[in-house]
């Protein structure tokens, strides 16, 4: 099932995605006439795991990590599916990194492995936008609009074996499968819970395969991931 969000005239509705439709409580919402996608999330905070899959390690010359190495982007960083990305005035390395992510579903802390199945809604999609020539993870990642997500929330897939690819302007970057994974969705997630209390909404990424790269202004970005979805954007000159 998907699970997706909608802004319409009258405010943000939830329901039931299939085939271009929305099914709220309210009635049904027709994506594109009625409104548009939001994204299927409204969480406190963006969990991130970066350093996740051995040949990203190998590609940036980074050493491989003892436990999962996560940073925090913020609400403020959200974009919708197909919802342009613009190109901040502040960077002149502006890369894209297709991750899956996980949306929680109830309040939880100090999950198990083997619990975090049940504390989880389902999966999406996320870009982990990137200033690459910015000092710190934060200045780097937690900017408006870099943590486009999307479009819609999976809730029956299997996150430890999932074909992904991204392609950027029509090009093939990046090709893997979740299996690859360091550590895997279970795993990050418990270990995030040890340390944060997760509230619904909240949402946990795990990663980048390898050849995270450059963008544009006119490229297209599409992230899919098997089962899941397809995340969409443009990156765009900023105004």
């Amino acid at each position: 099932m998907k699970l997706a969000r909608l802004l319409t005239p009258e405010g943000p509705v939830r329901g039931e995605y299939d085939d271009g439709k929305l099914y709220a409580d309210d009635g049904t919402y027709e994506v594109g006439r009625d409104g548009r996608l939001l994204p299927p999330a409204d969480p406190s905070a963006l969990y991130c795991v970066g350093r996740n899959y051995a040949e990203t390690l190998e590609q940036m010359e980074y050493e491989r990590p003892e436990e999962p190495d996560f940073f925090i982007k913020s609400p403020a960083s959200l974009l919708a599916h197909e919802q342009p990305i613009p190109y901040p005035e502040f960077t002149d390395e502006l890369t894209y990194a297709g991750e899956l992510a996980a949306v929680v579903d109830r309040r939880c802390r100090n999950l198990d492995p083997e619990a975090v199945s049940d504390a989880i809604r389902g999966y999406t999609v996320m870009n982990d936008v990137d200033a690459l020539d910015q000092q710190g993870r934060t200045a780097r990642k937690a900017f408006d609009a870099s943590g486009p997500l999307g479009p819609w929330v999976e809730t029956d897939v299997d996150p430890t074996d999932i074909d992904m690819w991204t392609d950027v302007a029509g090009e093939r970057r990046q090709e893997a499968n979740t299996e690859l994974m360091l550590f895997d969705p279970y795993e990050v997630v418990s270990f995030v819970s040890e340390r944060f209390t997760l509230r619904p909404g909240d949402v946990i990424a795990f990663g980048s395969p390898a050849n995270p790269g450059l963008v544009e202004p006119g490229d297209e970005i599409e992230i899919t991931y098997e089962g899941v979805g397809t995340l969409r954007n443009q990156v765009v000159e900023s105004e």
